[in-house]
């Protein structure tokens, strides 16, 4: 797997004595609060785009000793595009500590998988089943998939509930799918 990555060498040392870390598979149960943020994303993908495989949970080890080791939400095959969701993005100087409230990691989640899916396979993801735009995540009173811009628009649906949206044949499709899900051990 490769990866591209700007590392500055110390002085005088050859392009070959560096070696970038290689992004592994984050564990089972190692990021339990990501992880079940994940499944709502990946559950709002199976019903949109079912030809797209699920997204995954991505560990970039640190490049110095002090510096901590940075989550991503990746395709299966390991390649991702944007911020971390973990550790906060070090751009940031908000200080603010990482979330751990389910909302927060729910948007920071779906907001990477979008940047992910749309990067990565070139097309607008998720899109609004009755307007045919790009929806985006807002957080209200839940975490939503909002078409429209902040003056106006509406809340197509929750992070996680996007089939629910569907129109007719689509929905019922997905709802029989999550049914046969739900019944397997």
């Amino acid at each position: 797997m490769r990866h591209f990555s700007y590392h500055s060498l110390p002085h005088r040392a050859p392009a070959s004595a560096f070696h970038a870390p290689e992004p592994r598979r984050a564990e089972p149960g190692a990021w339990p609060g990501f992880e079940k943020a994940l499944e709502a994303v990946n559950r709002d993908l199976a019903a949109t785009l079912p030809e797209h495989p699920p997204l995954v949970l991505m560990l970039l080890p640190a490049y110095e000793a002090d510096e901590p080791e940075q989550l991503y939400v990746a395709l299966p095959d390991g390649r991702w595009q944007g911020n971390a969701v973990h550790p906060e993005d070090t751009t940031d100087d908000s200080g603010a500590p990482e979330p751990t409230d389910p909302a927060q990691l729910l948007a920071r989640v779906a907001d990477a998988a979008q940047e992910t899916v749309m990067e990565m396979a070139w097309q607008v993801w998720p899109v609004c089943p009755y307007h045919k735009l790009g929806l985006h995540v807002r957080t209200a009173e839940a975490v939503v998939w909002w078409c429209g811009d902040t003056d106006g628009g509406h809340a197509a649906a929750e992070v996680g509930r996007l089939a629910g949206s569907l129109p007719g044949k689509k929905r019922r499709r997905e709802l029989r799918r999550e049914e046969r899900a739900r019944r397997k051990p």
